[in-house]
């Protein structure tokens, strides 16, 4: 149910922290170890076959992790150009695009009746690729004109990425069964941790953010939309059907922009972390009307 009402909560607690910056700010210390707790809890959900099932779709598998770590940043940095965002902005846009999946893609995949198997095995691979993939990809997009500390982030991704979600899939190995009745709780910790994030950051650009929502606010949209449809077009025109192609694009669309907010905050300023947390609000919105637009498209009827 939290996870269903995302797209109406996040805003709220955008504005909540909007509202209330003295008293939400200084948590800005709890980001890190609360996506800790959220990359543990989507390890628990996984099982080692999640990282070995790509034999049954591995073309699919590689088509995906190519786009996700091409289209979105190559998209950030077009749209920053577009847009002209100010340097901090760009460098967030780019972080977005340069992490992983977020776990509620595979939420969104089962809405959109897509191949979830795949989106799951997308999201693991994809999540620990990203330890390497973020900072290389940082790098090369803003090396020239940004400092971008990629031996920290690499650092900070085995911190808040590798160690949490190998330790949930070994739990989840050795002690699935007692963790059972758990599974359900999961998703809305995760999401509701989440939320507590985006409020964080609003809060910490309280005074910045009436400048800046609108350009934010529609660089992050044209970036998420354009990722959702790239992901889609891309797949369909290489001959893979239709739900291969919806569950790609929603894997490419849908960033981790947890992470990206809990990176900026950690290696770079507040304002850099604006955009992974205007992301996050975009990303279910524009991923639930995908995933009924998409059903839509194929049954003939209205969403």
């Amino acid at each position: 149910m939290l996870l269903i009402l995302f797209p109406i909560l996040a805003p709220i607690a955008a504005l909540i922290g909007y509202l209330n910056p003295e008293l939400i700010a200084p948590l800005k210390d709890a980001i890190v170890p609360l996506l800790v707790v959220v990359m543990s809890c989507m390890g628990i959900t996984l099982k080692p076959e999640d990282f070995i099932k790509i034999r049954a779709y591995r073309g699919a598998m590689v088509l995906g992790i190519v786009l996700q770590f091409t289209v979105m940043p190559i998209v950030a940095l077009l749209v920053a150009a577009l847009l002209k965002l100010d340097q901090e902005y760009t460098t967030g846009l780019v972080l977005v695009g340069s992490v992983a999946g977020g776990t509620s893609s595979n939420v969104m995949a089962y809405l959109a009746k897509g191949n979830v198997a795949l989106s799951v095995s997308m999201t693991a691979i994809s999540t620990v690729m990203s330890v390497l993939m973020t900072p290389f990809i940082m790098s090369v997009a803003l090396g020239e004109t940004v400092p971008v500390p990629a031996k920290d982030m690499i650092m900070s991704l085995v911190q808040i990425i590798l160690l949490p979600v190998s330790f949930g899939v070994l739990l989840n190995h050795y002690a699935g069964h007692y963790l059972r009745p758990l599974q359900a709780y999961l998703a809305p910790i995760a999401t509701a941790i989440i939320l507590v994030i985006i409020a964080i950051v609003v809060s910490l650009n309280a005074d910045s953010l009436g400048i800046a929502i609108l350009t934010v606010g529609a660089a992050t949209l044209l970036h998420n939309v354009s990722g959702l449809a790239l992901g889609y077009l891309g797949p369909r025109l290489l001959g893979f059907d239709r739900v291969v192609s919806r569950t790609i694009a929603i894997e490419v669309g849908m960033q981790n922009s947890g992470l990206a907010t809990a990176l900026a905050l950690k290696l770079f300023t507040p304002a850099v972390a604006l955009p992974g947390a205007i992301f996050s609000v975009w990303l279910n919105i524009t991923g639930s009307l995908f995933a009924s637009f998409s059903i839509w498209l194929e049954s003939g009827k209205k969403p």
